[in-house]
């Protein structure tokens, strides 16, 4: 590609359409028309990686045999993760008062302990999560206790395993949290995750569009600050997949721009500010395809 060619790159209406529906199959991920400058900068570095003369052969690539690989780049390329330790404090005032009396006797009993952070996107929210429990309930870490974490993005789940951040990442986390869970990291100026805290999430790559690999079901789950991105067709097949995955007892948490028009149309019910618990009194969940 000649430096001409490469300043005129430019996306047109069509070929656009035809990259949105592209995301929408493959992630669940709605690209609206406004959206369109916005996608053109971020997938013009992958058409230049690739040495294809437009988007219009781009897209092309992508539907190709050759091309599936290729799916999980524009969707890493596409998705904003944007996320900070402790977000939404009320999710974790919510987590404490909910779960924290349920989980002592399952630790008696040496029960297992579950939780899903679904979209946990560079290590964060899950890392919150195992802090904050671990703080408040001791006995946890010589429970079964287990956070799966997962997102779309290969390359921040490869970042989120490393748990490594830098001053500005760590600033708002109260001392106490820092003192007993980070030490100095490999790097000037950043601190890491101490194992004591690795050592209970599993850090995994997961598509929500594609099936879920897990059998067993969560005490909690989070997904927060993901299917904002979803269309409502796409958020209302989730729905009845997170109550499925979800135990009688336990917590669904979405962000806070997300919300559950009915939740009992899924078998779940409000349980606070967009948390959502499962219902037991209602119906297991659609089956909506």
């Amino acid at each position: 590609m000649t430096l001409a060619q490469s300043e005129a790159l430019a996306l047109g209406a069509d070929t656009f359409s035809a990259l949105a529906d592209i995301a929408r199959k493959e992630s669940g991920l709605e690209l609206l028309p406004e959206k369109l400058l916005m996608v053109q900068s971020r997938l013009k570095p992958r058409v230049r990686a690739l040495h294809l003369t437009d988007f219009e052969a781009y897209a092309r690539h992508l539907k190709s045999e050759t091309g599936h690989s290729e799916l999980r780049n524009m969707i890493s390329a596409l998705t904003t993760n944007v996320t900070h330790f402790f977000r939404e404090n009320h999710h974790f005032d919510l987590l404490t008062e909910h779960m924290i009396p349920m989980f002592r006797p399952k630790i008696e009993k040496g029960e297992r302990i579950r939780i899903w952070s679904a979209g946990c996107s560079k290590g964060q929210e899950p890392y919150s999560i195992a802090i904050h429990l671990l703080h408040a309930l001791p006995q946890l870490a010589d429970a079964d206790f287990r956070i799966l974490a997962t997102d779309i993005d290969p390359r921040v789940i490869a970042f989120a395993r490393q748990g490594q951040y830098d001053a500005k990442e760590v600033e708002a986390i109260p001392k106490q949290y820092t003192d007993s869970f980070f030490e100095p990291g490999s790097e000037p100026g950043h601190l890491s995750v101490t194992e004591r805290i690795k050592q209970h999430i599993t850090f995994n790559e997961l598509n929500l569009m594609h099936a879920w690999p897990m059998t067993g079901r969560f005490d909690v789950i989070f997904c927060r600050n993901v299917v904002i991105y979803f269309n409502v067709d796409t958020q209302e097949k989730l729905w009845p997949r997170f109550a499925n995955a979800l135990q009688p007892d336990g917590l669904l948490f979405l962000g806070h721009s997300e919300r559950i028009a009915v939740p009992t149309a899924f078998g779940l019910q409000t349980a606070g500010t967009t948390s959502y618990a499962h219902d037991t009194n209602g119906s297991p969940g659609s089956t909506k395809p």
